[in-house]
């Protein structure tokens, strides 16, 4: 176990990458593009490595215990840096902006931030689709402060109704009650439509597919199921604990028909279903069983200012190191645009045919460090 929280800790702390700003600095276009001719639309910003729970496939007990080291607060990105990194990758063409963790808000004075981005406008002058994913601990609490700062909607995580699943779930034992709860009150102050998303993990939560269908069904809710992914070294992933996105439609479209639907846009991660009595959609977001790498505009930023380009990379580009070195605004995003467009990351294609071979000796960056 030493050995593994010395790894990530290498990881976040030593693999400095800093990149290189090219001689000739250029203007940001809007129109930005890597080798696969995927835009740059989404940004992932994790604003703490610091999570209240201990989900099974995402922080798990036995690895980020009470030994395990966090990020000191030096380290972390403050909110004027994070400000200044999400306005550079604007004007390279990103709209949508979400907050991640660990726990987002867990992050202290979260709202300033949130109001610091909410004046931001993208390429074309609208606003920034702002948005934020939580375990929904502190939302209650917190929901009309969000709101208020700016933020529009939530995306909220939820793997089970029954209690005693999703305890062993998130392993510190929260009730469902104080998520549902949550929920609630973030509808209530106006942050929709609300997102529920349920990892789904074979033998573990499974039996849970339809009561959740059923709950969320016909609510203002979007209910999303995630198949189990091999993100990271620490999840102990294995093949024969993911139930297929076609298994879990076929499981609810039995009781509940369903018909699919159209993506909202180009690169959206979930595919769209329907209840065919007009009840309501659930989204199955299928990166192990049906791989959408090729429509993939997602940056990530991690807690540190550490640019990934793939939700399963091994490594990261310090951009910290390019702000507190005193770069201007312009070398920086003459940089970022030197990274997207040398991007060519596709793990989730590769790994249907190469899982073995990917996975040897591979050190992927920890979910809980750049979010999901």
């Amino acid at each position: 176990m030493a050995e593994k929280i010395i790894m990530m800790t290498e990881q976040r702390d030593d693999a400095r990458q800093v990149p290189v700003v090219p001689a000739q600095l250029e203007a940001p276009t809007g129109l930005l593009s890597d080798r696969l001719a995927r835009p740059l639309h989404d940004l992932r910003i994790s604003v703490t490595d610091r999570c209240n729970f201990r989900c099974v496939y995402c922080m798990p007990k036995a690895i980020f215990d009470n030994d395990y080291q966090y990020l000191p607060h030096t380290a972390l990105l403050s909110f004027e840096e994070i400000a200044r990194i999400a306005k550079l990758f604007i004007a390279h063409g990103v709209e949508k902006i979400r907050l991640t963790g660990g726990e987002p808000l867990l992050r202290k004075n979260i709202e300033r931030l949130i109001a610091m981005l909410a004046e931001l406008k993208t390429v074309s002058g609208k606003p920034l689709d702002l948005t934020l994913t939580t375990n929904a601990s502190l939302l209650a609490r917190k929901a009309q402060s969000l709101k208020d700062a700016g933020l529009q909607r939530v995306t909220v995580s939820l793997d089970a109704l029954d209690n005693a699943t999703f305890q062993r779930m998130n392993d510190v034992d929260f009730a469902v009650d104080d998520v549902l709860k949550g929920i609630d009150v973030a509808h209530q102050v106006g942050l929709g439509p609300i997102k529920i998303n349920m990892v789904v993990k074979g033998g573990m939560n499974d039996q849970e597919i339809l009561p959740m269908a059923r709950h969320f069904r016909g609510s203002p809710y979007i209910l999303r199921f995630i198949e189990y992914m091999d993100v990271g070294a620490s999840n102990g992933w294995k093949m024969d604990e993911v139930i297929p996105s076609a298994e879990v439609v076929r499981r609810i479209s039995a009781e509940m028909p369903l018909e699919p639907v159209a993506a909202n846009y180009t690169g959206e991660t979930a595919a769209r279903w329907r209840y065919v009595d007009g009840s309501g959609e659930i989204g199955l977001i299928s990166s192990v069983s049906q791989a959408f790498c090729a429509d993939c505009t997602r940056a990530r930023l991690s807690t540190e200012g550490k640019l990934y380009t793939c939700l399963f990379a091994t490594s990261g580009h310090d951009l910290r190191a390019l702000l507190r070195e005193g770069r201007s605004d312009a070398e920086i995003s003459t940089a970022l645009a030197h990274l997207w467009r040398a991007r060519g990351d596709r793990y989730s294609e590769l790994r249907t045919s190469q899982t073995v071979a990917l996975r040897r000796g591979a050190n992927k960056v920890e979910m809980s460090y750049i979010g999901g």
